[in-house]
């Protein structure tokens, strides 16, 4: 400072409609060059002196050097971001936080609306990265005031998104970007920004006053003077208070008139027409916004988070913990389909995050304390009405109630869209920010008209759950019990053999209503409030636990395929009412749980797993009939596995690196009932592994594995294991040709002391002589089979197209197997076609086995044939007392019949396409 310059302290005090006074300190003054000014300004974020330093001469103020210098103060302003559950002085940086927003400027149809309301889970975020694609116009921040299709600029944009979807953070993010010098700098010299919740006072003020929290009236006087770009940032529209919505004539800067009043002349381009306008919203403020907004405007509406910005959300998030906490934290909610639906609200994906945040910090487990969905929405609750319902006109127990009976009547309906009048049917207005309107167009209608609806399905589920518990006792009773009444888990195509029809439509509501009866999450409701609490009365708690265990006492009644939805449900019930001691005592009254045909979802086994956790041990547990099982999922099911007594489980792929869950999950001691993998394949190290385990289980039911190769070793294993254990039908099957293995399919049973042995090949490149050998034997014969011998030499016969050096003793060895084995009775056998020489092996057999009363000849029925030279043989069979089959393919012509050469049998056309010949099957 020049030592001439004498220090003057003065202070003028400027009054705004803002709760925060700005206060401006003249540091020193010289004539009329003003060196340095100190702004101190109370802010949303606490005191906060900024010193500002400019240069101008006389009366004239450089509009530039003003414009850099309130830069400066709005991104020491909006750098940090406050988050609902910070402590006095705690912040976050806005970058840490902020995830690029699904932003769509297409209007969609209200079919369109219905199945984004209606969808959850992985469906939801499919629906809604579907809106991410040029047909829906995908925007961003960067291009809100970009050139449309006709080469316009729109001078207001409305920016609409239901309560939670980030409007606030998008307008501090577009603030503090602008200042930054990254978005805007060619299209705006100023952006000013005006909540409207701080406008609902009613002492006159004017525009002047209005903008100079950060810049003294003379600089604002100045910059609307002499600047025409300038936009202002309109925000939360929804929270201005007004009583009418009538034009006004208002259009002086420097007219004192109320906020409201100021604001209205902003939206309808009374005051500074040439300005800029971006406006946010809630949807359901939208009509009454979209009569005060000068057309025309561009219109475009937030969805949310996309599945990709979730992921990028958590990502940043806990960026300060490692990526291993950021990744294990989104896996455990993108496997729980409700947890995963509601993160498209970034609100509520923020409320997740943190409370896992809090969860590792503690050193406990991630997800304890968001484990039901119910949960979830009472967290997500309790953050709005805490942070933004300041000034309710009544009290919070009835607005839930308001909420509630629009929900209720949404259920009973079938609906999730009314009309907009609805809202004047419930006897208080309902919360706003849990609703949201969405307009449509009849072709009778010159104007569009706006549909009523909640945000999401599963927020009209809660909520009317939520209104049952509120209601006084007895008509809270009578409800549930009505509820409970329609929701049954029975056969709708034999009611009256069962007395129960499958109705799960309002399956959703009973479950919330178990969230609400735990009484962790009862204690958490608005619950956190001083203003209201939540108890849920014992009697509904006892209501409902009473069903829970009626319900499932009757399951056993119901017939298998209809019971799967309904028992998987139950578990749900009893997963979100969350008590360990009444969950275990409702588990141990099922004898065996049997979940039917039908597809489980992630949240379903993590649902089940907690079920299964809460019992010491598990009876039987069947889960034969259920699709969708991954690795993912068993390893979850895994602790709880291998404590059931009884196992029927179904995967639909099994690998290498799953086998050791598979083999933890079956114990020792067990019974495994049936187990089958649809995809994969086991090498032979894992599944002679997972063999060795079965050996050890007390029966094994059937049970089949997909493996890359059958070598010797392993199927003497599986025999084995077969004769030495209480074996129903134990197999493994090749799942793709491997010439390498001793055969493609190998399958032992065992049942009523009668063994039974499946062997059957097939090859890419070689069409196999002997396809196939089964017989049924008595059981304490097993142990006589040279098994290594009889596979390696089946091989062998196999792996040529034609006679080799060495056939006809691999035959006889063969053969010398078959005879070898007393009491043998049944055999079949498979060729590619029966030619002379196998019709001649066949009928050894049964000269040389006495005990043989059955045999059956199949040929390949696309390429092989029955050749009249084989018939001819085996018509000389002389047994009466044991029946021979040959089915396949025979040339009908007497004369030049079809013949098929070995060396060429690969360029031959198929069979069967030839019209002399017929499927037969020949019986001598």
């Amino acid at each position: 400072m020049d030592q001439n310059v004498q220090p003057v302290q003065r202070r003028e005090e400027h009054q705004s409609s803002s709760t925060n006074s700005p206060y401006i300190s003249i540091a020193a003054q010289n004539g009329g060059q003003v060196s340095a000014v100190v702004l101190t300004q109370s802010t949303f974020h606490g005191d906060v002196n900024v010193t500002q330093n400019f240069s101008s001469t006389g009366s004239q103020i450089s509009v530039s050097q003003i414009s850099a210098e309130y830069k400066e103060f709005i991104v020491d302003r909006y750098k940090m971001v406050e988050e609902y559950n910070s402590i006095l002085d705690e912040y976050v940086l806005l970058d840490k936080r902020y995830v690029d927003l699904l932003m769509i400027q297409k209007h969609r149809e209200v079919k369109e609306r219905e199945q984004e309301l209606c969808s959850k889970g992985q469906r939801l975020q499919k629906i809604l990265n579907s809106r991410n694609r040029d047909e829906y116009r995908r925007t961003s921040i960067l291009q809100l005031f970009s050139p449309d299709d006709r080469g316009c600029v729109q001078k207001a944009v409305l920016l609409q998104a239901n309560s939670g979807n980030g409007k606030s953070f998008t307008a501090q993010k577009i603030m503090l970007d602008w200042a930054s010098g990254s978005l805007y700098t060619d299209k705006f010299d100023f952006v000013f920004h005006l909540k409207c919740r701080e406008l609902n006072v009613t002492e006159d003020t004017s525009l002047e006053e209005l903008l100079s929290g950060s810049i003294t009236p003379e600089q604002i006087t100045e910059v609307l003077r002499s600047s025409g770009r300038l936009l202002f940032l309109i925000d939360g529209f929804d929270e201005l208070k007004l009583q009418k919505t009538t034009c006004t004539l208002l259009t002086d800067p420097h007219k004192t008139a109320p906020p409201k009043d100021i604001l209205i002349a902003l939206l309808q381009g009374k005051m500074l027409p040439k300005s800029f306008l971006l406006v946010t919203t809630r949807s359901t403020a939208t009509p009454v916004l979209s009569k005060l907004l000068k057309p025309p405007y561009r219109f475009i509406e937030i969805l949310g988070f996309s599945e990709k910005g979730v992921e990028e959300y958590f990502q940043r998030f806990f960026k300060d913990e490692g990526v291993a906490l950021s990744r294990k934290a989104y896996e455990c909610v993108k496997a729980n389909q409700n947890l995963f639906t509601a993160c498209f609200m970034p609100v509520i994906c923020w409320i997740i995050c943190i409370y896992i945040k809090e969860r590792f910090q503690e050193g406990a487990d991630l997800m304890s304390g968001l484990e039901t969905t119910t949960s979830i929405y009472v967290h997500f609750v309790s953050t709005l009405l805490e942070n933004h319902c300041q000034d309710l006109s009544h009290p919070v127990h009835d607005l839930l109630k308001s909420l509630g009976q629009l929900a209720e009547r949404g259920m009973l309906e079938q609906k999730v869209l009314f009309d907009e009048t609805v809202e004047a049917d419930v006897s208080v207005p309902p919360l706003p920010m849990f609703l949201c309107k969405i307009p449509f167009r009849k072709r009778v209608h010159a104007r569009p008209k706006f549909m009523v609806g909640f945000v999401h399905l599963s927020f009209q589920e809660f909520f009317t759950a939520l209104y049952y518990v509120l209601l006084d006792e007895d008509e809270s009773l009578r409800n549930i019990r009505k509820l409970l009444d329609v929701t049954n888990l029975g056969n709708g195509d034999d009611a009256s053999a069962h007395g129960r029809n499958l109705n799960l439509q309002h399956s959703p509501v009973i479950q919330f209503l178990c969230g609400l009866c735990n009484e962790k999450v009862s204690a958490a409701c608005i619950m956190e409030t001083e203003t209201y609490s939540l108890s849920v009365l014992p009697s509904i708690q006892t209501l409902m636990k009473k069903w829970i265990l009626q319900v499932i006492a009757e399951s056993g009644q119901i017939r298998e395929g209809k019971v799967g939805k309904g028992i998987v449900f139950i578990l749900h019930c009893l997963y979100e009412l969350h008590e360990e001691d009444f969950v275990r005592k409702a588990m141990e009254a099922w004898e065996e749980i049997h979940l039917g045909i039908t597809t489980l979802s992630t949240t379903d086994c993590w649902v089940l797993f907690y079920c299964l956790q809460c019992c010491k041990q598990i009876s039987s547990l069947n889960l034969a009939c259920c699709f969708g099982i991954t690795a993912d999922m068993l390893k979850m099911l895994q602790p709880a596995l291998r404590r059931c007594e009884k196992l029927c489980l179904r995967m639909e792929e099994l690998t290498d690196a799953d086998a050791n869950d598979l083999v933890l999950s079956l114990g020792e001691g067990n019974n495994l009932r049936y187990f089958r993998q649809h995809k994969g394949a086991l090498s032979e190290q894992i599944v002679q592994s997972v063999l060795i385990t079965l050996s050890k289980q007390k029966t094994v039911g059937v049970v089949g594995f997909l493996v890359k190769n059958i070598s010797a070793e392993t199927a003497v294993l599986l025999v084995n294991i077969t004769q030495n254990t209480e074996v129903t039908d134990l197999n493994i099957k090749v799942n793709e040709a491997c010439d390498a293995s001793v055969c493609s399919y190998l399958s032992v049973s065992n049942s009523a002391g009668e063994f039974r042995v499946r062997i059957s090949t097939y090859s890419a490149q070689i069409k196999p002589s002997l396809s196939k050998v089964h017989f049924t034997c008595p059981h304490t014969e097993i142990s006589s089979i040279d098994w290594r011998g009889f596979l390696q030499t089946f091989h062998r016969i196999n792996s040529s197209a034609g006679i080799y050096e060495g056939c006809e003793e691999d035959l006889v060895s063969l053969l010398g197997v078959l005879v070898s084995v007393s009491g043998l009775k049944e055999v079949e056998l498979g060729f590619f076609s029966l030619t002379e020489r196998w019709a001649s092996w066949v009928l050894s057999i049964i000269q040389a086995c006495p005990t043989i009363h059955k045999l059956k000849v199949d040929t390949d029925m696309w390429n092989g044939l029955i050749l009249e030279e084989g018939v001819r043989l085996l018509e000389s069979q002389k047994r009466p007392d044991c029946t021979l089959t040959v089915s396949g393919m025979r040339c009908q012509k007497p004369t030049d019949q079809c013949t098929v050469d070995p060396e060429k049998r690969f360029c031959h056309p198929l069979m069967m396409d030839l019209s002399c010949n017929q499927d037969v099957k020949l019986q001598f």
